[in-house]
C-alpha cells in the first residue's frame, strides 16, 4: 500500500469521488496535476470554483446555465408547441448535438427510483404540469433513459398529462435498453426522435 502525504492523499481521495474514476486513475490524475504546469492546475481549480458559483438550474426548464432563463428558453426560433422531457442536463446536450429537436426542454433532475427513495416529489414533475397548463405545448416528448426507472417515470408523467389533452410520445427504443441518453450518438438519437410513439 503506497504511503502518500496527507495533502496528496486528500487530493487522490477527492478525485476518487468523481464518476468513472477509480483508485489508479485518481492517482494518475493527482500526479499529473502535481508534476505538470502549475498554471494548468490553477486554471482547473478556478474553473471548478467559477462553475460552482455561477452555474445554476434555469428557473423555467431546470437546465444548468449561468443565465436565468437559460439560452435555450430564450431562443425565439424554437417551436413552443414541442416540449422534450429529459432526466438530466447532459441529456439536453446530447439532444442538441443530434440536431433533430427544435422545441423546448424540461429537465426532471432524475427519474423515479423506489430503491433510492426518489419519488415524484423529488423531480420537477409539478413544474412540468404547470408549463403544460400554460396552453402553448401540444406534444410532450418523453426522452427518459430506456431503463426500467426511465419507463416507470415516463408512464407516471403520461398518466398525469393525459387528462390535460396533451399528446405524449416516447422516443423510439433504437437506443440500447439500459443505456443512458448522453452516451448515444447523434444519428441514433435523431432516429429515436423520428420514430417516437404515443404513450
Amino acid at each position: 500500500m503506497p504511503v502518500f502525504t496527507p495533502s496528496l492523499s486528500k487530493l487522490i481521495e477527492s478525485l476518487r469521488h468523481l464518476p468513472g474514476i477509480g483508485p489508479k486513475s485518481a492517482e494518475r490524475i493527482a500526479f499529473f496535476l502535481l508534476k505538470g504546469n502549475p498554471t494548468e492546475a490553477e486554471t482547473l481549480a478556478t474553473a471548478i470554483l467559477e462553475a460552482r458559483m455561477n452555474v445554476k438550474a434555469c428557473s423555467r426548464c431546470f437546465y444548468l446555465s449561468d443565465t436565468d432563463p437559460c439560452p435555450l428558453c430564450r431562443d425565439s426560433r424554437r417551436d413552443p408547441s414541442l416540449l422534450c422531457v429529459v432526466e438530466d442536463s447532459r441529456d439536453v446536450i446530447a439532444m442538441e448535438r443530434s440536431g433533430s429537436f427544435h422545441g423546448f426542454y424540461h429537465v426532471l433532475d432524475g427519474c423515479l427510483s423506489p430503491i433510492q427513495n426518489i419519488n415524484e416529489e423529488n423531480l420537477h414533475v409539478e413544474e412540468l404540469i404547470g408549463r403544460v397548463k400554460e396552453g402553448q405545448i401540444q406534444e410532450v416528448i418523453m426522452a427518459t433513459n430506456p431503463t426500467m426507472n426511465g419507463d416507470i417515470t415516463c408512464t407516471l408523467i403520461a398518466k398525469r398529462l393525459k387528462p390535460l389533452g396533451i399528446k405524449v410520445t416516447r422516443i423510439a427504443h433504437g437506443l440500447p435498453v439500459g443505456s443512458d441518453l448522453e452516451l448515444a450518438d447523434e444519428v441514433t438519437l435523431g432516429l429515436a426522435l423520428q420514430g417516437r410513439r404515443e404513450v
